[in-house]
Formats: structure tokens, sequence, C-alpha cells
């Protein structure tokens, strides 16, 4: 008995109740459940109406053609001519991919002599270069920086004089040795991560829930009210007891004070405009300022505890709105908003490549930041994105796009995995391994921006500021990253313009639209009888 379906005996006979027809069961089985009906009559058929039927074991005959030699013969014959015809197939793809991997080989080779000439090409333009520059200077004779004179605070050191009329000015670019330096900071750096405990000596969550207001201290003038720029120096040695806070102010100065003492150690002068940026080098040997009359300071600390101008920077051609620092504390890189940002050799003050976007794009840069490793860097942009650039190549490699906005502030966190930006529409939380956006804060009205976002040293925490400040406890991409302190802006401004974590967390630092440096922390306790 065959199949009606197939005409072949089959190997799982099945029977319809309704018709009696006899099929393989896996095909009329694929036929009802494909339309539902008998393939012979058209009736209605169910799998219920299917019932198996119990057979001994069925043989298949042989095909017709191996019933005799001849016929076996033949068929032997047919599978040959098939193989003979699929060997030739192959050989004739083989023959195929040689020729195309032989033109391939003969192209790269090509490629690669094509670019040994422009090497040399252009090491040869390079040298005719410099030799043109020895003879032919594109700027003014600048003094040497050993002779020139260096006045202390209020005072103005020797400015370099300016480039004349149409002239570009020629950077040296960042050398092998120079990369290699970085290189190798990276490396130690990202070992040094791994087995990165949290300090024993942070400040928990329960101290921080008791912050207040302990001091408010008048840095700045009364006409010109202002603080817009902070950071803070602290080593742990209990030899050096460092703790010293730098604000930069609309009125153009800048001030060094140290927190344990509560005395100002120095104010700078010397900016025509209000003081951008402030940073500190290493353990204070250096200072750095950038300014919104678009230059950048590099002050010289003496023992007197004043600071000297030792380089007035002019690369930049508008406002100069962060300055970052490397973490070999030999180099150090500032952003503008002339679309730019340049990278510096701290010990001479040479700018070694200023860096714009391939692009084309005429938007300036707001904020900038070093990776905690030190080979990438973070820039925010007044179009509202986040560029993140290779050191090595000065490469754009990502962007992340989504705030509303100019991007006021940028934050890498110490794990070197979370990076924070805040905009007008709050703060974005990215993840750097999957180059993606995994969390949002809009702590304020839509008419408040976020000025500041700073994780702390540890990566245990991160502040917000804009209408008020706002700690938050930081956890995984998945957890909820709770906050816990919320710091009224007690300047009355409402606008909270930059914060600061102290050492281990023990104090925030926050500037104002006021004149007034406010420490937040554990109020003292009252002294026993």
């Amino acid at each position: 008995m065959n199949c009606s379906i197939s005409g072949e005996v089959p190997e799982e006979p099945v029977v319809s109740r309704n018709s009696g027809l006899l099929f393989e069961k896996r095909l009329i089985e694929r036929h009802i459940s494909d339309y539902g009906k008998c393939p012979i009559t058209g009736e209605p058929l169910t799998m219920e109406d299917i019932v198996p039927i119990k057979t001994g074991k069925i043989v298949k005959p042989r095909p017709v053609q191996a019933a005799s030699i001849p016929g076996m013969l033949g068929m032997f014959q047919n599978e040959w001519d098939g193989l003979m015809l699929s060997n030739f197939a192959l050989e004739q793809q083989l023959h195929t991919a040689r020729q195309e991997l032989s033109h391939a080989l003969y192209q790269h080779d090509a490629a690669c002599r094509v670019i040994a000439r422009l090497k040399k090409e252009r090491d040869e333009a390079r040298s005719l270069l410099a030799q043109a520059e020895r003879h032919f200077p594109v700027s003014a004779p600048i003094a040497a920086t050993a002779n020139a004179p260096v006045l202390s605070n209020g005072k103005r050191a020797a400015e370099d004089e300016d480039l004349a009329p149409g002239a570009k000015k020629i950077h040296p670019g960042i050398s092998s040795s120079i990369i290699s330096e970085l290189t190798d900071c990276n490396a130690s750096l990202s070992q040094q991560r791994k087995k990165r405990q949290i300090p024993a000596t942070l400040a928990p969550i329960e101290a921080l829930e008791s912050y207040t207001q302990i001091s408010s201290h008048p840095f700045h003038k009364t006409n010109k009210q202002g603080i817009i720029s902070l950071d803070i120096l602290y080593s742990k040695a209990w030899l050096l007891n460092i703790d010293l806070i730098a604000t930069g102010g609309i009125d153009t100065n800048a001030v060094i004070f140290d927190r344990p003492s509560g005395q100002i150690l120095s104010t700078l002068s010397g900016h025509s405009k209000k003081v951008t940026s402030v940073k500190f080098v290493a353990q204070g040997e250096s200072f750095l300022t950038g300014s919104a009359d678009k230059t950048v300071r590099l002050w010289q600390g003496s023992d007197d505890g004043n600071y000297n101008c030792r380089h007035i920077l002019k690369d930049h051609t508008a406002e100069v709105q962060a300055v970052t620092v490397h973490a070999t504390n030999n180099y150090f890189v500032t952003a503008s908003l002339d679309g730019s940002w340049c990278f510096y050799e701290l010990s001479s003050g040479t700018c070694l490549t200023q860096v714009f976007d391939s692009s084309g794009s005429s938007e300036g840069y707001t904020s900038a930041a070093f990776h905690p490793d030190g080979l990438i860097i973070g820039t925010g942009t007044t179009e509202s994105l986040v560029k993140i650039w290779d050191v090595k190549s000065q490469a754009n490699v990502a962007r992340f796009d989504g705030h509303i906005g100019p991007v006021t502030a940028i934050s890498f966190s110490e794990n070197g995995y979370f990076l924070a930006t805040a905009a007008h529409d709050g703060v974005k939380l990215w993840d750097l391994r999957k180059l993606k956006n995994f969390r949002n804060f809009a702590p304020y009205d839509s008419e408040t921006p976020t000025n500041s976002v700073e994780f702390d040293h540890s990566g245990s925490y991160l502040a917000i500021a804009g209408s008020d400040i706002r700690i938050y406890q930081v956890a995984n991409v998945k957890s909820e990253w709770n906050c816990v302190k919320t710091f009224p802006d007690l300047s009355g401004t409402g606008k909270a313009t930059c914060v600061k974590f102290g050492a281990d967390s023990k104090y925030i630092a926050v500037g104002s639209m006021d004149r007034n440096l406010r420490i937040f922390g554990l109020p003292a306790a009252p002294a026993e009888s």
C-alpha cells in the first residue's frame, strides 16, 4: 500500500477516519498544519481524524535501475559524471581565487610603495620647513623663558608678542617619546586600577547625610561677584599636610586658599576677563588658569607661598573654557570656543599640537577632562555633543549626543568605565565599555541648567550643582543611583556653578554666583567640659 500523497510505501503509515485513505505521517501532518483539509478529497481534516497503523518493518523495493547489472553500471556512470563536474567547478573556483589573491597582493605591494614614498616626501618637507623656520620665523621673536622677567601676584609677566598678520603658528606635534611616556603611564595606572579598593577612610553615607555648611569665605570682589571655577589639591601624607582650594572668579582673579588655616595664600591677577578654569599641577608646584581673554597662564609656586606667572599662552583665538592636566603632571590640555583643543608640555609651556575637528564643524568646546588613564580626552561642545579623542592620534573616536544646550561639565569616574556630562537638560551617565547612555538625571526644571558634575576621587559619589547641590551614591549600570543628600544654594543667587570633593569626601567645596566659597562637612563636635 502506497501513500496517497507521495505514491511511495510510507515509513509511518496513518489512515484518515473520514476518507479511509493512507498517508505518510510526516506529510499529512505538514499538510494539515498548512491547509487543515484532506489533500485528496478537500474535506476538512484535523490531527484527531488521523489514526496510526501498526505494521511490520517495511523494506523498500530496489529502484528499477538497481535491478540489473547494466542498470547499476549506468547509475555508477551518472554518479561519476556528477563527481567530475563538481570537481571541475571547484578547480575553476580555486583558479579564480588564486587570481584575485595575486591581484590583491600586487595592490598591497603598490600601496606600501606609495605610502613609503609619501612618508619620505613628508619627512623631507618637514626638514625643509624646519630649516625655513630657522631662517625666516613666522612670528616675532619671543624672549627666552629663562631671561624673561617674572613678576609675582598682581603684576603682568612679559607676554609673548602677537603673530604677524596672516601668519599661522607651527606646532612640532606629539613625538614618539611622549607617546611612549603616555602609553607607559596608561599601562601602569590601568594595572593599579585592577587592584583598586575603596579606601577605609572614605566618608560613609551616614556622614554625608549629616553634612551641613561649616564655613563660608568671601574671596572675590564685590563689584564683580561670582565663582565659576574650582579645584582642590590635597595630600594624605601627614608630613605634607596639603589641603588647598583654588577658585576662579568673574572679577578676573584666581585665589588660592589654605583650608586648614583658613588663610588666603595668594591672589593671582593678570587676566583681563573672567577666569573660567583653574587647575593645580602635581603637589602645587605649578598652577594653571584659563580665561575668557583667550589666554592660559602657567604660574610657578615659590617658597614664600606666592605664585609667579611663568608663561602666557596665546594659541587660542576665543575664550578658553577648560584646562585639564594629564596624570603624568608633565602635560596639559586646554579647550576653547574657537573649536580647538591644545596639548601642551608643562615644563616649557610649548603647544605641541592644536587639534580642530576634521569634520569642519564650527562648534566650540565648553568643557574638557582627561580620562584617569590619560590616553583619551573627553570634550563637551556648544552644540550639545560629547566628543572622545585619542591622545596619541588626536582622532575623534566617539561621539555622544542627546543633551540639550552646551555641555557645561564633564567628569570621568576613577573606575575608568563611567563618564558623567552636564548640560541644560541635566546629567547623563555613559558606559565607555559599550559607548552608550545608561542613566539620566533631570534634577531641575527646564529653566534651570546643570552647571557642574563631579565624581569623587574614589568613584563612590557623584555631585551635581545647579539651583542646589545634590550628592548621589554611585552604583553599577543596572542598579539605582540614590540621592543621599541635597544642599540648598545658600548664596541666594540660585546658581551653584562648581562643586568638588575634598580628601576622602570629608568635605565638599561649592562655588556660586556670589563671592563666597562654601564648605560643607560634618559640624564640629562640642568640646567636652
